[in-house]
């Protein structure tokens, strides 16, 4: 079953409808040079990790400068997941996953199939995104599913598949490029960096409905040709 992420989580009553809605884990994000709506400070990332029920992992998003940048942010904040936007060499992000006891996700450009393949083995997972011109995620535009498909295939870690998701869309995304999780800010949100219970409850149950379906169907070849017995 796919995992789902809700990121961009600014309040304990938003972490409250995440949990709610049976997500796998949330993000904060903090300390990134970009304008959003959804940035707290590291102090808030912190207590709304620390807020956090059990089963439901934190998420740093985070787009630290050097390397100890974001050991500093990791200690600071304790995480179970430390997602890292930027291009940070391979041997970089070893130094990180060695230094910290979170979990290291790597974000990189879906139109960037080279640099998931180069990158994986030093990271716990990729999340491929769309990004914009300043290197960040959160662009609320999707990418070419299809191709993400295919580097997904040839990763031997998790990808997280993000980017333009929303509660229509998702079940099409999992069905296309059968990631390890989800992950979605502004599509579940009724204003920015407020989440939209609505929104999340549907994100959560599309995207698990739509890997559900999609193996029933492979396991009953009739059911997917609309055959009856």
């Amino acid at each position: 079953m796919v995992r789902v992420k809700i990121c961009g989580v600014t309040t304990e009553s938003d972490l409250r409808t995440v949990e709610a809605a049976g997500a796998d884990a949330f993000g904060v994000i903090a300390d990134v040079p970009v304008e959003t709506p959804r940035e707290v400070s590291m102090e808030t990332a912190a207590e709304l990790v620390a807020a956090a029920p059990p089963f439901i992992a934190g998420t740093l998003v985070t787009m630290p400068e050097t390397p100890d940048d974001a050991i500093s942010a990791a200690e600071r904040v304790g995480p179970d997941v430390l997602q890292l936007h930027g291009n940070f060499s391979p041997a970089e992000l070893r130094s990180i996953r060695d230094a910290v006891t979170a979990d290291v996700v790597a974000v990189v450009d879906a139109a960037k199939a080279d640099r998931a393949r180069s990158i994986a083995p030093a990271v716990d997972a990729v999340l491929v995104d769309s990004i914009d011109d300043a290197g960040a995620g959160g662009t609320g535009e999707t990418h070419d599913w299809a191709a993400t498909a295919e580097v997904t295939a040839t990763l031997d870690v998790p990808v997280v598949l993000a980017g333009g998701l929303t509660p229509d869309n998702v079940a099409e995304a999992v069905s296309t490029v059968r990631p390890f999780a989800v992950d979605v800010a502004s599509g579940v949100e009724r204003s920015g960096g407020v989440k939209d219970p609505d929104a999340v409850r549907a994100f959560v149950a599309n995207a698990t409905d739509a890997v559900d379906s999609s193996e029933s169907e492979k396991s009953d070849p009739a059911a997917a040709e609309g055959v009856s017995s």
